[in-house]
Formats: structure tokens, sequence, C-alpha cells
């Protein structure tokens, strides 16, 4: 964490560099007619870059305030979401009904305030979480949960630049014209949200097909997407309706070098 000096962020030198290009991705989304899934895995991924911490998640709330799972940067981060969504208990969901950003700087503090999500992030090796609101305007939009695997505090610098990212990819989600209109927000959101259910499905064909884990799953259909010039929502709905088979999926994969021949 930034306020302690052993756990310096490991890539101060090229930081700089980095925040630009994440920044300029995540504006290519708000011009070019964009997916809306390859958007969200790019914030997660961007966060868990950027910042002195593990991974990354996000949830989206539907029309009617539920939220549900949108994207993480790891599996354990996807994990540790889902428990908290389950369990109706976690940093995230406070950080949504107030629309306040909360922290948990250690374990004992994860316990003070929720006891079964502690539990569950030390099983999968985390020491501190940071959850920030994702709005546009007055409405609330969802949650970015930024998981570490050390004890502490992100500096002030490191919560604005996470914040910002998150603005960004708000306007993505629903842009300027959509943004006035409450109904239309809410068609967005739940298009996201549905998107991210095929992707689910998708996962699991591609991952059963290919004997892989999830989380490898999920990079053979973005490698398969980028490389084709497709979006990953609409690759993910051929895999889930038989169109796109998955052993094609990873045939590329092979090809291109992510998985093993």
């Amino acid at each position: 964490m930034t306020d302690h000096p052993d756990h310096d962020h490991p890539h101060t030198d090229h930081r700089e560099q980095d925040v630009i290009r994440a920044f300029v991705g995540l504006s290519h989304e708000l011009v070019d007619d964009y997916d809306v899934l390859e958007m969200l895995a790019q914030l997660t991924r961007s966060c868990a870059d950027l910042l002195d911490v593990s991974s990354a998640g996000l949830l989206l709330a539907d029309g009617q305030g539920v939220l549900h799972l949108a994207a993480t940067s790891s599996e354990s981060t996807r994990h540790l979401e889902v428990f908290q969504l389950q369990r109706d208990q976690g940093p995230c969901l406070d950080c949504y009904r107030t629309g306040q950003t909360v922290v948990a700087e250690d374990r004992d503090e994860m316990r003070r305030h929720w006891p079964e999500f502690a539990r569950a992030a030390e099983l999968v090796g985390f020491e501190s979480v940071h959850a920030l609101p994702m709005r546009l305007r007055d409405h609330a939009l969802g949650t970015v949960g930024l998981f570490g695997e050390h004890p502490g505090r992100l500096g002030q610098d490191d919560l604005d630049l996470a914040q910002a990212l998150v603005h960004v990819a708000s306007v993505a989600i629903v842009n300027e014209r959509s943004a006035l209109d409450r109904d239309a927000v809410n068609d967005q959101l739940q298009h996201a949200l549905t998107s991210r259910i095929v992707l689910e499905q998708a996962k699991g064909v591609v991952a059963a097909a290919g004997e892989l884990d999830m989380e490898d799953a999920f990079h053979v259909l973005r490698r398969y997407a980028r490389d084709h010039g497709r979006r990953l929502s609409d690759v993910a709905a051929e895999v889930v309706g038989r169109r796109l088979r998955g052993p094609v999926v990873l045939a590329h994969a092979r090809e291109v070098g992510i998985l093993p021949h």
C-alpha cells in the first residue's frame, strides 16, 4: 500500500505512461461503438495494474437497485464479490448503499465490520479492501472493489486515480444522451448485466471443452474476439448459441500461443 514504504508500487518507473494508456483506452470507449463487457474488464484490469492492489471487481445495479457481478480482474475476486452478494454483507455493498468510499486497512478492521466477508477474504489471501462508488450525477450505478494482499490504506493520489477511472467508465456506460433519461440508464445497465451472464455461460462452454479454469477461458474468448475484430459480448453469445464452436476458439488460442498445443 502507498502508505507503507515496503510495499511500494511495482510499476513506478512506467506508471505515468500506464496511467495515460488506461485513460486513452477508456476514452476510446466514449467515441467508438464500444463493447461494455470489454470496457468493464479493462477498468478492473487497469485498477489492478496501476494501483497497489492485487485485483479489482465491479458490481452493477439493475433497475431495481439490486447489485450483480459485472467484471473482475481475477477468479478469486469473482468468488469474493459473489460471496458478498449471496451473504448481503461486505464493503462493496456498504459503499453502494451509502455512496461513500469504504476502506478496511487490515483483517481486524474487516472482521469488525463484516465477519463472514473477512473469513472469505482471508481464505483467498486478501488483507485489505477499498470500495469506491460508481455513479453518474445522483444515479448510483454500482461499486468497484480493490483488494490488496497487504494491510494498509492507498494514498489519496491512488484513490483519486481509481475514482477518476471509475467516473470515465460510468460515463461510457450510460453516455451523455441517455444520462438524462433514467429509463435509458436502466436499459443500459440491464444490457451490461445480461451480457455478463452470457459471458459466464460462454466461459463455462470453453472451459469444459478445453479443460481450462474459468480465468483461462476468459482470456481465450477475449483473445479470439480481439484478433477477429469482434465484440466480446457477440463472441460469447455465439459460443453459447453454438454458432461458434468452443474447439474453434480453443484452436485459435493454440495458434497464437496462449494455450499449449
